[in-house]
């Protein structure tokens, strides 16, 4: 027994040390360890969370051969916390370290952690709408316009969407805003400005996530299209310096253009792409800024599932 509770304190010990500075991997299978739970009990309580994580997928992300990036994998690590009895946000912290640490020109205000907190939040919000996230559509076209305003801030953006329905009696479409940080999701207007109105909008002020129902008053059938037009009002936060759109699932074409005040010119832009808010940037190429039109855009033909943005710099 003697022998048993020096072990014990040696596993606690290095979990400690492990949370305190990572990495993920090795936080996460100290504390495994700590709890001896095998794999296979680790998976059985997961999926009573809700979560389905290959037993292969753990091992892996113990050893440090592959990091947690999709939101079914960033949920994984929220239950893990709790399963394995750890503090809040100790793992998902590691894994914003180390995906600084991949990615050191990432700017803070899109941090890691941020998009994660994010994910959470947008989770709980379509929960209180009864709403999943795609909501029985496909996107068959999106085009979307950003201003920024004369105080460099995220002004208002406006979407052009298309829609194809995949089941009947679809009526409504949920929006997602992600203000910059600071912002006031509160303060923010949503504008149905074709073939819809607004219905219940939900926000979370720390996140500055904001969801708004957009009614189509038709019922669509499996195989319907639908085409509307919508808006959100912020201006409520500081110097904005880039914009993000994410993709849950493949799909349709998506164009972005963000168009800047003519008193407030970024000096440079570039467009960027992620496999997920975990994965490092890739494919930055550098967008000419049109002067007599004031704009950058980017058009993706096929969209797939993970990140893709435009930032700018101020100076």
């Amino acid at each position: 027994m003697r022998y048993g509770t020096q072990h014990a304190d040696v596993a606690i010990a290095e979990l400690e040390t492990a949370l305190a500075g990572g990495p993920f991997h090795v936080a996460l299978r100290a504390a495994i360890a700590a709890r001896g739970l095998p794999l296979q009990r680790v998976q059985h309580h997961l999926s009573r969370y809700g979560v389905k994580v290959g037993v292969t997928s753990l091992s892996y992300w113990q050893q440090g051969a592959r990091r947690p990036q999709r939101p079914e994998s960033l949920r994984a690590v929220r239950a893990l916390e709790e399963i394995l009895q750890l503090p809040d946000e100790s793992l998902i912290r590691l894994l914003a370290k180390a995906d600084q640490r991949c990615d050191p020109q990432r700017p803070t205000g899109r941090s890691y952690r941020s998009l994660v907190e994010a994910s959470g939040v947008l989770e709980r919000l379509l929960a209180e709408l009864e709403s999943p996230l795609d909501g029985g559509l496909h996107t068959l076209g999106h085009h979307e316009l950003v201003r920024i305003g004369t105080h460099r801030e995220l002004l208002a953006r406006e979407s052009h969407h298309i829609v194809r329905a995949y089941k009947d009696g679809v009526d409504r479409y949920v929006a997602v805003h992600h203000g910059d940080p600071g912002c006031a999701p509160e303060r923010t207007a949503v504008r149905a400005l074709e073939n819809c109105r607004t219905g219940r909008v939900r926000w979370h002020h720390d996140t500055g996530v904001l969801v708004a129902e957009l009614l189509f008053d038709t019922r669509l059938r499996a195989g319907d299209t639908f085409l509307f037009r919508y808006g959100f009002e912020d201006g409520t936060a500081g110097a904005s310096s880039e914009y993000v759109r994410g993709f849950g699932f493949a799909g349709g074409q998506y164009a972005l253009q963000v168009r800047f005040a003519e008193d407030a010119l970024p000096v440079r832009c570039h467009r960027f792409a992620q496999h997920s808010a975990a994965a490092p940037r890739s494919g930055r190429q550098e967008l000419p800024l049109s002067g007599r039109h004031r704009s950058v855009h980017l058009v993706e033909p096929r969209v797939r599932s993970g990140i893709v943005g435009i930032g700018w710099d101020w100076e």
